[in-house]
């Protein structure tokens, strides 16, 4: 039996009586507004969390289209990514293909070239094979023309033989006749001739004279010839013993007749120029080029001066300026020269003197390496020959002289003879040039052979500079070439160009200048050892030099060996 619907009313009624208990409070009107506003409040909460809902929506809205647009940009970075693979693809096989045309392109040229080169050579040697043939041909008929030609003089020459036999013999007959009438005849003419001339005293007194006066003047003209040419020698030829002087010679006038003109009229210069030494060397030297300026404008008697110190420091050099400034000229004589003249050299050394005393402008005899042939007589091993010459030097140089200044440079002064050191007046010592020398030196080369040439900007000068300071790479280097002369400084910086013209782009760079530098110190201090060797060995041995300090090497593996 199914059981019907039953209404349960008792909330109603518990609601009813709470309504009517509420109108009975005092706080009624209080409790509804209070319900009330529960009840707004409650709306507020449902409309709140509406629009909170509704902004999730747009959020979640906004975050499908960003997702939404994400992907779309993925996906054309993709489709991009795609295209440009493809198109790197396609430009890939585009240019394999390229590629493998040109590669048979080029093999097609090549093996066409090759084609040609071989029709070449096969014309060629198709030519050459002509050629041999044509010239078998001519050398066969040439050989056959000879042959014909000599078996036809042959056979003629029989023929003709009694012929030709009867005319030589003809001639040869004939000749002979001549020649008997000939010798007839001239003995003939001779004989009257010889005849009137011994019965004729007169005509014999004449030829007598004749002959004498011929032989008298061959011999005055030939005499004659011989003073002339030793005045001229004297005066104009140079002696065989100067080096190198600035005196005009008539060969040099017509040889290089300009550098004779600029020589004979240059200007006067510094006698310094160019001349790098020390503050107080520099103040006497140019004293020294003062009082011989003066001593030649007035007439005055040169002073003889001696130049010592070692070899490079500026010694010929400023010779050579003094007779500049000074308006002479000047004349190089070394001494190692007149050894090897044995008995000649007297009468060389006194043409050298006289050369010098006919001098118009006066002239400074320069004597380098004199300690070669000035050494002393009492203590030194020398020849005969070489003590003459010294006496000659010593003869000639007794007296001042207003031709000539007498200029004698030697690194060994100590072993000149007294005699020569009586003849001196005043004594100048070169010594290797200091720090600041030394970067003077080496700043004025660089600029000389280095700096000008690789700013010069011709075409042909390969040479340039690398990026760097080299007044300061100058100065540097002076330091490090302590004891070097002005000579072997400029070796150096020469070396540096050397190293630049052998690179492949012709630069100089610091690294070429540091490792030429370390080279060249490395050299120096081996030549300094060897002279100190040399030196000990002098000084114990006398001028003998002892084969184990000669040679060591040689010295150490013969004491190997003997052990």
């Amino acid at each position: 039996m199914q059981k019907g619907y039953s209404f349960d009313s008792s909330a109603l009624e518990r609601a009813a009586d709470a309504a009517r208990q509420l109108e009975m409070s005092r706080n009624a009107k209080e409790a509804f507004e209070m319900a009330r506003l529960q009840e707004f409040t409650k709306q507020k909460e449902y409309e709140a969390a509406a629009k909170q809902a509704e902004v999730q929506i747009q959020a979640q809205r906004s975050e499908q289209i960003r997702v939404a647009e994400e992907e779309r940009r993925k996906t054309l970075v993709e489709e991009t990514k795609h295209a440009r693979a493809r198109a790197e693809h396609q430009d890939q096989l585009a240019r394999k293909r390229q590629e493998e045309e040109l590669t048979i392109k080029a093999r097609m040229q090549a093996e066409n070239l090759k084609k040609q080169e071989e029709s070449v050579r096969k014309q060629e040697a198709m030519r050459k094979a002509t050629i041999e043939h044509e010239l078998a041909l001519k050398h066969k008929y040439d050989l056959e023309k000879v042959e014909a030609e000599t078996n036809a003089r042959a056979k003629a020459a029989r023929q003709n033989r009694d012929i030709n036999l009867e005319q030589l013999r003809a001639s040869e007959e004939e000749r002979r006749k001549t020649t008997i009438e000939k010798i007839k005849t001239t003995g003939t003419v001779l004989g009257v001739g010889l005849q009137e001339f011994l019965n004729d005293p007169k005509k014999i007194v004449s030829a007598v004279a004749s002959i004498t006066a011929l032989a008298i003047g061959m011999y005055g003209a030939k005499r004659g010839t011989a003073v002339v040419a030793r005045q001229v020698e004297s005066r104009w030829g140079k002696p065989s013993l100067v080096r190198d002087t600035s005196r005009v010679a008539f060969s040099e006038l017509f040889r290089h007749p300009i550098k004779t003109f600029r020589t004979a009229f240059r200007t006067l210069d510094d006698p310094l120029k160019g001349i790098v030494l020390s503050p107080e060397l520099e103040a006497h030297l140019r004293d020294i080029a003062i009082t011989t300026r003066n001593t030649k404008r007035n007439h005055g008697l040169f002073r003889n001066i001696l130049f010592y110190g070692p070899p490079g420091t500026g010694k010929t050099l400023f010779a050579k300026s003094l007779a500049h400034h000074s308006g002479l000229d000047y004349a190089v004589m070394t001494g190692g020269d007149v050894a090897p003249l044995g008995h000649d050299g007297v009468s060389a050394m006194h043409k050298v003197f006289d050369w010098a005393e006919h001098t118009r402008k006066g002239l400074v005899l320069f004597i380098d390496e004199a300690d070669a042939f000035l050494r002393k007589r009492a203590t030194e091993q020398i020849s005969e020959s070489m003590r003459a010459t010294l006496n000659a030097f010593l003869f000639r140089t007794g007296e001042q002289s207003k031709k000539f200044m007498l200029v004698v440079a030697s690194n060994q002064p100590e072993q000149f003879d007294w005699a020569v050191n009586d003849r001196l007046d005043e004594l100048v010592e070169f010594k290797l040039p200091g720090p600041m020398e030394r970067e003077r030196i080496i700043l004025q080369y660089f600029d000389k052979y280095i700096a000008t040439p690789a700013t010069s900007g011709s075409k042909k000068a390969r040479l340039k500079l690398a990026d760097f300071d080299w007044v300061k790479k100058c100065t540097d280097i002076a330091q490090k070439t302590d004891g070097m002369s002005g000579r072997q400084l400029s070796k150096l910086v020469i070396g540096w160009q050397a190293a630049a013209y052998a690179s492949e782009d012709g630069v100089l760079t610091t690294e070429m200048i540091d490792r030429c530098t370390h080279e060249m110190v490395n050299q120096h201090k081996q030549k300094i050892m060897w002279l100190d060797r040399e030196q000990l060995s002098v000084r114990q041995f006398g001028h003998r030099i002892p084969e184990e300090l000669s040679n060591p090497i040689s010295h150490s593996q013969k004491e190997r060996t003997v052990s």
